[in-house]
This record gives structure tokens, C-alpha cells and sequence, in this order.
């Protein structure tokens, strides 16, 4: 039987990073659980100016459920999948939420678990949280055979730069503490979808403790905007620059945190 988590008392924020999400919005906000929105001080869905009617829908039901709690902002400009992370990352922080927690707004990551990842930041050590699809029987849950194989990859990569011990690196159902953000320059990461791989790094380097728990995985049959071999070679490329700079070859200031704080 697993064990139970002690409740934390930290505010939490949920941000859904939305694109062209029309036909799952309604779908991912009525499965937050009642308990999760009775938890969560504020929900925001951070859409990347999308071309569809995602942020009309996603109004309509703000308006028919009347969900205070809720806030949409759509951006004028596209700002990328990590430029729309740090636009997130800087709200929470300027709210003064202690925890923010990122959901996709394509329904890949379940909202269920949000809170049980949450509590797991009552060890005052750590930093982040990640829901592991590696752990969580990913193929069963439709994970392409060429994402299973290129995730094992890459993890087993950074795990051996970076001396980690991770199931994945990989997983964008995310929950960090913005007491941690405050302590890496995240601002200075990519705006594009390698940002995961920077921001985990940072962490590493800052000493940061990552906890993680396994999740179910769902793929659907929605467009995936990550161009795997671009991302992946992205990803390596993060990882020459980190040892670049761990053997003072090269200064990167995304990396620099001693010198930053």
C-alpha cells in the first residue's frame, strides 16, 4: 500500500500552457478535481496566441461555471513553449505563490495528480517535482515507440554529464518552488522547447533536490508542435554547453549561478 503524503500548506498555483487547444481545454479544466480547485489559489491559463477559439471556449466555461479562480490571458505574440514558461514562472512569483504547477493543455498529463506531486514539497529540500511517465508504463498509454527509445536516450545522457539518477528528463508535467526560481536565472534559458532541459540543469546546479512520482501517460490524436530530431539534438547541445562550462572552457550565464546570486 503507498504510503500517504502530509498535506503542505504552501499556496499553489496551477498554469496551463495553452496552443490551439480547442478541443481539449474544456475537457483538462473539468477534470481538475474539486478538491485540487478548493487547494489552488489561482489557475491560469497562459495561451500562446493561439488561431483557434481555445481562449473564447475557455471563457465561455469560466463563465457557466463560474470560476472565480480562474484567469486567461492570451499573449499578442507567440513568446515559444519555454518564453511562455518564463512568462509564467515571473507571474507566480510576482503573486508570491509558493508552488507553480504546469499542465499541457493538450491533456497529456493527468490534472488528478496535480496534488499528490504538490504535497511531495513538504520536504523543505526540494525544488522540483516531476510526474514520470517512464515509471508509469508509457507505451501502454500510447507513447510512440520512437519517443520511448529517444527518451531512454537522452535521459541516460544527461543522467551520466550530469551524475543524476532520473527516470526521465523529459516529462512537462512540472511543479516547482518559486523559492528555488528566485535562485537560478531561468530568464536566460531558450524560448523554445529545450527550455525543460535548461531549467533542469539549473536545478541540478543549484543544488536542488527533484522528487518525482510515476503518472499514467495519454497520447491523443492532437498535432504535436516538437520536432523530436531538432529537440533532441537541442537537448545534447545543452549538455555540451553545460560541460563547457563545468570545465571552465566556455562561461555560459544560464549556468553561472554562483556568480548571479
Amino acid at each position: 500500500m503507498e504510503k500517504k503524503v502530509q498535506e503542505t500548506d504552501k499556496k499553489l498555483f496551477i498554469f496551463i500552457l495553452s496552443y490551439n487547444h480547442r478541443k481539449t481545454i474544456m475537457a483538462l479544466l473539468d477534470r481538475i478535481p474539486k478538491e485540487t480547485w478548493g487547494r489552488v489559489s489561482e489557475v491560469l491559463i497562459a495561451d500562446d496566441c493561439s488561431k483557434d477559439d481555445t481562449v473564447e471556449r475557455a471563457i465561455e466555461y469560466k463563465r457557466q461555471k463560474n470560476l472565480k479562480k480562474l484567469t486567461i490571458i492570451k499573449h499578442e505574440k507567440n513568446k515559444g513553449y519555454g518564453g511562455n514558461q518564463k512568462f509564467c514562472y515571473n507571474y507566480a512569483i510576482s503573486k508570491g505563490y509558493d508552488i507553480a504547477a504546469m499542465l499541457h493543455g493538450d491533456l497529456q498529463y493527468p490534472p488528478e495528480h496535480i496534488l499528490p506531486l504538490f504535497n511531495l514539497f513538504n520536504d523543505p529540500g526540494v525544488g522540483m517535482v516531476f510526474g514520470s511517465r517512464m515509471t508509469g508504463k508509457p507505451l501502454k498509454g500510447g507513447m510512440p515507440l520512437y519517443k520511448f527509445l529517444g527518451n531512454i536516450f537522452l535521459t541516460s545522457v544527461e543522467n551520466i554529464i550530469l551524475r543524476t539518477r532520473l527516470s526521465e528528463f523529459h516529462s512537462g508535467f512540472r511543479l516547482y518552488s518559486t523559492m528555488a526560481l528566485k535562485k537560478i536565472p531561468f530568464n536566460k534559458n531558450s524560448d523554445n522547447f529545450h527550455f525543460d532541459s535548461e531549467i533542469i540543469t539549473q536545478m541540478i546546479i543549484a543544488k536542488k533536490k527533484i522528487a518525482e512520482r510515476p503518472i499514467p501517460t495519454f497520447y491523443g490524436d492532437e498535432k504535436c508542435n516538437v520536432n523530436s530530431i531538432k529537440y533532441g539534438l537541442n537537448v545534447l547541445k545543452v549538455m555540451s554547453h553545460y560541460i563547457l562550462h563545468k570545465t571552465n572552457l566556455r562561461i555560459y550565464e544560464k549556468f553561472d549561478i554562483k556568480n548571479q546570486f
